[in-house]
């Protein structure tokens, strides 16, 4: 496990570099260096310090989010695992370029060891909170838009069709989970086709009997725990409300950053950081083949800021301040998160191993 655990770091790092090449290379050509960073030089150290508190604020509820779909499906665990998991899995979503699926399944996998539960009935706990956490983000993106146009701003050609295209494709990735958890035909279907995918590239090399048998009957247990949640919907209000508080942190990154930036504060000021936020996440969850998307991320969130009126200078100043505690901190801290979990496993194996005397 160490051993996998550090290749994939090895293999990521590459990656990350080129990133931060074409980001640096970005500012290099199109913004001015020296105004960037003389306004981060001039940043307000109690915003920000009130910018990190609300993200830790963002992943606490984040983690009582998932931790409150898994207590109606009897996983018993305690919410100081799940949000150490919570925090392993954004490791992993920023180094495995599979972004929008790699933290679920590693979360997902580590929850059903560490519990023994079956992998489906924690699977249907983790896709539920995907399914939320889209919806909130699309209902962010809508009425920031909504919002521009009641202030009747004129929104760029280029932000409209980004939003648009930003929205379709949530709304795609939405339809086809709920087609995953309420159409148990078609997902048997789709699992059939990938085992079988599995066992033509194999040859035959690989026995997949067992891993089938076992496939099945996570599936099964995924979708009575759907039905589960679907029977209890008063269960479903505190995850709801944990999930719109933990949005709500997350925006309020990008606002206290701004305000420690020493920018003008007001609701135009809000309804932009809230289209840049939502389309930003949209895009992070794009498996685009680089950890985090640095070097994507970056330069759209930039371009976005400059399109609706911010200087480029603070726009640019914004997007470092908020990228270093959305990517840096949260790899720093997942990191850490990651090797207590791995030595963990480690002394739980070595304990049950009898010592011979």
């Amino acid at each position: 496990m160490v051993l996998e655990r550090r290749t994939v770091i090895a293999k990521s790092i590459p990656f990350l570099l080129i990133g931060l090449l074409v980001f640096v290379c970005y500012l290099y050509f199109f913004v001015d260096i020296p105004e960037i960073i003389a306004t981060i030089q001039s940043v307000n150290p109690f915003y920000y310090s009130l910018a990190i508190a609300a993200f830790l604020l963002d992943i606490l509820f984040y983690a009582l989010t998932w931790h409150y779909f898994l207590r109606p499906l009897s996983v018993k665990t305690s919410f100081k695992k799940t949000f150490l998991l919570v925090w392993v899995g954004a490791f992993v979503d920023i180094l495995v370029p599979a972004e929008s699926v790699s933290g679920d399944v590693s979360k997902a996998y580590l929850m059903s060891k560490e519990t023994n539960e079956n992998t489906g009935r924690v699977a249907a706990s983790v896709v539920s909170h995907r399914i939320l956490s889209s919806v909130v983000t699309l209902g962010s993106l809508i009425v920031g838009s909504l919002s521009f146009l009641v202030l009747r701003h004129e929104i760029p050609g280029f932000i409209l069709n980004l939003i648009l295209l930003v929205s379709f494709g949530t709304v795609i990735t939405l339809v086809f989970l709920l087609l995953l958890c309420f159409k148990e035909h078609m997902t048997r279907k789709i699992t059939d086709s990938l085992l079988r995918l599995i066992a033509f590239v194999s040859r035959g090399r690989w026995r997949l009997t067992s891993l089938t048998s076992e496939v099945q009957r996570a599936l099964k247990a995924f979708h009575q725990a759907i039905d589960i949640l679907g029977a209890h919907p008063t269960s479903l209000v505190p995850p709801v409300i944990f999930s719109i508080v933990s949005w709500f942190f997350s925006l309020l990154i990008s606002l206290l950053v701004f305000l420690s930036l020493g920018y003008p504060f007001s609701f135009s000021v809000i309804i932009t950081v809230v289209t840049v936020y939502s389309i930003s996440c949209a895009i992070q969850a794009i498996p685009a083949g680089i950890p985090a998307e640095v070097g994507i991320v970056e330069p759209i969130m930039i371009s976005l800021y400059a399109l609706l009126g911010v200087p480029v200078g603070i726009g640019g100043a914004a997007t470092i301040l908020t990228r270093i505690l959305t990517v840096w901190l949260r790899l720093s801290i997942g990191f850490v998160a990651t090797q207590w979990v791995g030595i963990k496993t480690l002394a739980g194996s070595s304990s049950s191993v009898p010592t011979e005397l």
